[in-house]
Order: structure tokens, then C-alpha cells, then sequence
């Protein structure tokens, strides 16, 4: 909770003025709605921290082992005129 108070701080978001975003969103949205929209907020940050480890692992290198074993021998192309 600290990170995302000091990220508003960034922006200089105070108290006064969450509060006053907070009731402008209950108007706009209702008390019903407020628990969906945060549940799909939540599911989008957990697909995009999950999206970004998955981006991490991919771009690690490999082990030599690793990329020996993936590697192909091209085989040269014969045509008609070579032995």
C-alpha cells in the first residue's frame, strides 16, 4: 500500500483529493459496481506482472548445454553437377 501512496505522491495526490476521485467514481460507477471493477483491476495487474516474469524467463540466456542440443546441422544442398 506504501508504493502506491508514494506513486500518488509522484502526482501530488493528497488525501483530500482521493477522497474526492473515490466519490466521483461511486457516482459514476454505484456502490454495486465498485467490487466488480476492482476484482477486473486486480486480474489485469496479475496478468501483467504474470505477462513480465514470463518476458524475464524468455529473454534469460541459456546454458551451452541447452543450446547445443537445439542447435541443427545444416547439411549442405547437392545439386546435379557435384559429387
Amino acid at each position: 500500500m506504501t508504493s502506491f501512496v508514494s506513486i500518488l505522491a509522484v502526482f501530488g495526490l493528497g488525501g483530500p483529493e482521493l477522497l474526492l476521485i473515490l466519490a466521483v467514481v461511486l457516482l459514476l460507477f454505484g456502490a454495486k459496481k465498485l467490487p466488480e471493477l476492482a476484482k477486473g483491476l486486480g486480474r489485469s495487474v496479475k496478468e501483467f506482472k504474470k505477462a513480465s516474469v514470463e518476458d524475464d524467463e524468455d529473454s534469460t540466456p541459456k546454458p551451452a548445454a541447452t543450446v547445443a542440443t537445439e542447435t541443427k546441422k545444416i547439411e549442405p544442398v547437392r545439386t546435379h553437377g557435384s559429387n
